[in-house]
């Protein structure tokens, strides 16, 4: 029978040499450009094994499809929206950055999965310019470290008293304030969502997460 045979085709030999270049430039382009501004541990694990997932599903998917003859064309386009259509399902809000780092190592494993037409160079050379595009986006966007607060003191939230505010700030969290946001404001509770901006290296999850219930006046 045919899954009895152990014998390894040149192929397979190629696929592996497709995927050790695919997950070199999902690591680099995780490791090295997104890990090291935003430090989310959470979405490097699912990155990476995502990646890893799509390019065996997409790999054998076309393989078994090509083998039953006429159908590939259908059977990728299902199996491509089957694989997109993942991002949807999903428990938290994903943000934009994250979403888009998503959507490009998707792309990249199912391009280097069904790249048998082009040569390992032109393979090598296309990985290489979506990671100096990504390099490129991520030399101009700074990622400013924030904070959510519940500010008990609304009277400093004026204009005016912003000065006030700042040192306050500083002084209860000893952070260095560089800009303050002014969100939801709660005068039944005297109390306010500041956004606060200040000098540091990393956002944590419950920064991005801290929500306040409140009314606008």
């Amino acid at each position: 029978m045919y899954f009895l045979d152990f014998t390894i085709t040149a192929d397979f030999w190629q696929m592996l040499l497709r995927f050790a270049i695919c997950m070199l430039v999902n690591w680099v382009i995780i490791d090295r450009l997104y890990y090291a501004k935003s430090h989310r541990r959470d979405f490097y694990f699912t990155f990476m094994l995502i990646s890893v997932a799509i390019f065996f599903l997409v790999f054998f998917m076309v393989f078994v499809l090509d083998e039953m003859k006429g159908k590939t064309g259908m059977g990728v386009g299902i199996g491509l929206f089957g694989i997109f259509s993942i991002m949807r399902y999903r428990t938290d809000a994903m943000p934009v950055r994250e979403m888009t780092y998503l959507f490009l190592l998707i792309s990249l494993s199912v391009l280097n999965a069904l790249a048998e037409s082009v040569t390992i160079v032109e393979l090598l050379v296309t990985n290489v310019i979506v990671i100096i595009c990504v390099w490129m986006c991520e030399l101009k966007l700074k990622v400013q470290p924030f904070k959510l607060i519940q500010y008990d003191r609304i009277d400093l939230i004026k204009p005016s008293n912003r000065e006030d505010l700042i040192d306050d700030l500083e002084r209860r969290f000893e952070l260095k304030v560089l800009k303050v946001e002014v969100g939801g404001i709660d005068t039944l509770r005297d109390m306010a969502v500041l956004k606060v901006y200040y000098q540091g290296d990393e956002i944590t999850e419950a920064d991005r997460k801290l929500k306040l219930k409140a009314t606008d006046y």
